[in-house]
């Protein structure tokens, strides 16, 4: 099984550009976007009838979003995660499967200026929980754009972000508490070296010399580590300021 994610920063943008070819590409058995910045009425449905698709949209037009492509139709498919507060912006849908659910999740942005630092480090508490609510009944595969490096080899230039939005001490220590839940980043199962990111600034040539941040996972619990057979980053993707990341499992 083939799981890819990917925050395309407005699909309908992507759409005119490589997305069709990169469905063909990979052929993912499920496709999570983040950032898609429209609804199902917006874009006209050009991509395989083999796919079904499920969307959580915004309140706000043209913000945040979420959308999930599946081969096999889910048992049920969930938007937001029960909290009023964090429901509003569509960053959250939940499949589930018959051995295990797919939660796929657009986190919470602090913003330049920290403004949204202590929003995010609530949600980072209540996600947790909803995640690990989930895994009572069943394992987790939960992916997406998390906003955030979780150590310094996970950006470029870690010493001089370190009081930035996504590379704060607060942020880092709300995806630490999901590694320390017993949640796996997959990436690193595989790959302990730096210089592998998912996000990279659209100024001054930073995806050419790869100066960029790793903010995109696909993390699972830890029953499911031994059914991991391999979590890969697709840098040379183009089409959004972000790459696809995905796994594939037993």
């Amino acid at each position: 099984m083939k799981l890819i994610s990917w925050n395309v920063n407005g699909l309908r943008a992507v759409l005119r550009k490589n997305f069709l070819e990169f469905l063909e590409s990979e052929k993912p058995d499920v496709l999570c976007l983040q950032e898609t910045k429209c609804t199902p009425n917006d874009v006209k449905q050009l991509w395989p009838a083999h796919y079904k698709s499920y969307w959580n949209c915004a309140e706000k037009k043209g913000y945040s979003g979420t959308a999930l492509f599946t081969r096999e139709t889910p048992l049920n498919v969930t938007e937001g995660i029960r909290v009023a507060d964090h429901d509003r912006e569509g960053r959250v849908l939940t499949a589930e499967y018959p051995d295990f659910y797919v939660v796929n999740v657009y986190v919470p942005n602090s913003q330049r200026e920290l403004t949204r630092l202590p929003y995010r480090q609530q949600w980072d508490i209540d996600f947790r929980k909803y995640l690990q609510k989930l895994e009572r009944q069943k394992p987790v595969i939960f992916c997406g754009d998390f906003n955030v490096a979780h150590t310094e080899l996970d950006l470029a230039n870690p010493k001089s972000n370190v009081k930035n939005h996504g590379f704060t001490p607060e942020e880092r220590a709300g995806f630490g508490a999901l590694v320390a839940a017993g949640f796996v980043d997959t990436f690193r199962e595989f790959e302990s070296g730096g210089g592998h990111y998912t996000w990279w600034s659209p100024m001054s040539g930073a995806r050419a010399r790869n100066v960029g941040w790793r903010l995109d996972y696909v993390m699972l619990s830890s029953a499911l580590r031994p059914r991991l057979r391999s979590a890969f980053i697709r840098s040379a993707v183009p089409g959004s300021d972000h790459c696809p990341v995905g796994i594939e499992l037993d």
